[in-house]
């Protein structure tokens, strides 16, 4: 110490600051004067206050002056710095020490002299600041010395505090020497301010990197959020591009349907995600300049003017889209309604074509006949055109056309309308067949071939051309002829040749038979009975009633017998001709081959019975 070379070390180690050249080996008293008189101005230059000491105290080696310097050097540099709520340096570490402490029932620390002589104190700074290094609960509190030692080691061993004093200059010690233990004590505090110093760093250290931490993961998922949302925005814009219509309603309403979802759904949740993605480059600036840090710029192809840019670039492209699908559904309504008009303006016109030809035939019937069944093998091509009608206005339907300027007609009124020429050219074909049917009965007057026809026709209700058996015996008893059940049964099997119809030429063949003037014996006495009204004789009224000529009454009443049996009080005072002896006397001239067939001539009193007999057709009438 005398040379001035340690003090100027323990001020170098005290205050981590370097004093400059100095003699580092001086031999010559005035090189010794030198160091001393650099160290004692670095003291006095940090506030440091000395009184009688000097140079030459340290170069002659004045122990007490020397050992008063080095304690206020302790003082100053170790000690004095430790200012705990305003107090003095002592206060302030005797304060740190009972803070410390407190927790501990069996330490109690109220100086730096005998509260320490347990060793108890020690161990319980030891286990407040390292837990790690030893267990206070299992300490053995009677064991003073092992204790203080414990704790001696440790503290130099793994914390690095120097061995200032021995366990036998403290344990079991009644009043250890408070300066040595203040600087041993202040060298705790130190290493353990230094510790929570370095602790604290850490904490900071730790809350910045975990902060940081969330400001890069928040850099990293906007960066993966925006490339993202990129890619989707371009990977719609190419999808719309390559796009292409089927030309069919159906294809375009489903590409329109597809649209709008995009509209309603992902189109939404990219404007979010967009405005998220905002919010969260804004969060993170804003994050790093809570730690004054540089902004965060993200690069430029994932920036949110590039987004913009895409998203400008997105809208336009949307809105063509809109547009291209409208018109593509505009075009194909149009197309079908000129495709449904054009179809239907030539059925039309077929139709009206065909009604024309029927309405404007004229010549021979065969002739005729020939051409209306040329215009009835042209309804099947017509009937699958009107399918194909169907099938257009069906597309309107689907396409919600509910106008058409290209046209008056529907598929209804077009159905309609063919309905109509299927049942002229049925009529037609009916009524040319009939007529050369009729044309060939040449023994009925006109007047009975219009009358059956049209009682034929009024009973054909289904337009066939035949008649069913109940249509049959309707119209028969519409012409006067009426028959039991049973009998009308067997002329239906008759006249249809077993069939379950009967065709018009065999109904007009039939009624040939039954009203054709034969001038048979049977036929002659059923006439005269017939305008008699059933009575056994006939009057010049009953004749006239029956439009026969005057000439021909005349004759008769020349030639006819009078009648003499009962008559009717209508018919009293009027000449009464005896129709049956007439009859009788008439057929008894003929040939035995024209005999009256049996039961002709009935018994006088049963000859107003004038009702028709079973199977005799000819009766009926």
């Amino acid at each position: 110490m005398g040379d001035g070379v340690l003090l100027i070390h323990l001020l170098e180690c005290l205050s981590g600051e370097s004093l400059g050249r100095y003699a580092s080996k001086p031999k010559l008293r005035v090189q010794k004067f030198e160091n001393a008189n650099l160290a004692l101005d670095f003291i006095r230059a940090r506030g440091v206050q000395m009184t009688n000491i000097g140079a030459e105290d340290i170069v002659d080696g004045n122990r007490k002056i020397v050992l008063g310097l080095i304690w206020t050097l302790i003082l100053r540099f170790t000690i004095s710095d430790i200012n705990t709520e305003g107090m003095s340096a002592k206060e302030g570490l005797l304060l740190w020490c009972q803070r410390k402490t407190a927790c501990y029932d069996e330490v109690e620390v109220r100086d730096f002299s005998a509260s320490w002589n347990d060793g108890l104190a020690f161990c319980a700074l030891l286990d407040i600041h390292r837990p790690d290094l030893i267990d206070f609960d299992s300490l053995d509190k009677s064991d003073h010395k092992g204790n203080m030692q414990l704790a001696f080691d440790l503290a130099a061993e793994e914390i690095g505090i120097p061995k200032l004093l021995d366990v036998e200059d403290v344990a079991d010690v009644a009043k250890p020497d408070e300066r040595s233990l203040m600087t041993y004590i202040a060298y705790w505090f130190h290493a353990f301010s230094q510790m929570e110093k370095v602790e604290n760093a850490g904490r900071r250290v730790e809350k910045f990197v975990n902060s940081m931490q969330g400001v890069w993961e928040m850099q990293s998922t906007y960066e993966k959020r925006m490339a993202e949302l990129l890619k989707n925005i371009n990977s719609q814009r190419d999808d719309w591009t390559q796009s292409t219509f089927e030309g069919t309603y159906a294809d375009a309403k489903a590409q329109a349907a597809e649209f709008s979802k995009y509209k309603r759904g992902q189109k939404r949740d990219w404007v979010a995600e967009k405005s998220d993605l905002a919010t969260l480059l804004g969060n993170i600036k804003t994050k790093l300049g809570t730690y004054r840090l540089r902004p965060y710029e993200p690069p430029s192809n994932l920036s949110l003017t590039r987004l913009e840019d895409d998203w400008t670039s997105l809208t336009q492209k949307e809105m063509g889209r809109a547009q291209l699908i409208n018109e593509t559904i505009r075009d194909i309504k149009n197309a079908l309604r000129k495709s449904f008009a054009d179809k239907a303006n030539d059925f039309a016109m077929a139709l009206k074509t065909m009604q024309m030809a029927i309405s404007g035939l004229d010549g021979d019937l065969e002739d005729q006949l020939h051409h209306v069944r040329k215009l009835s093998s042209n309804l099947a091509p017509l009937d699958r055109y009107l399918e194909t009608i169907l099938d257009v206005e069906t597309q309107c339907i689907e396409a919600n056309i509910e106008e058409n300027d290209f046209t008056t007609y529907t598929y209804d009124e077009l159905a309609y309308e063919l309905t109509l020429v299927k049942s002229s050219v049925q009529k037609k074909l009916a009524f040319l067949e009939n007529q050369m049917v009729a044309r060939n009965m040449t023994n009925l007057t006109p007047i009975q071939l219009e009358e059956f026809e049209s009682v034929f026709r009024h009973f054909d209700r289904d337009d066939s051309n035949a008649l069913q058996e109940l249509e049959f015996s309707a119209a028969l008893a519409s012409l006067g002829l009426v028959f039991s059940e049973d009998e009308m049964h067997d002329y239906f099997l008759e006249t249809s040749g077993g069939r379950d119809e009967v065709t018009f030429e065999q109904f007009i063949r039939f009624m040939v038979d039954v009203t054709e003037d034969q001038n048979t014996a049977e036929q002659v006495f059923q006439s005269f009975r017939e305008v008699a009204d059933g009575k056994p004789y006939v009057t010049e009224m009953d004749l006239r009633h029956s439009l026969v000529p005057d000439e021909v009454i005349e004759q008769l009443s020349g030639i006819m017998p009078e009648h003499t049996g009962p008559d009717m009080s209508a018919d009293r005072g009027m000449p009464q001709y005896d129709y049956i002896s007439f009859m009788e006397k008439m057929l008894n001239n003929q040939k035995e081959s024209d005999q009256v067939p049996s039961g002709v001539l009935q018994d006088r009193t049963n000859v107003g019975d004038a009702s028709p007999r079973k199977g005799d057709k000819k009766n009926g009438w």
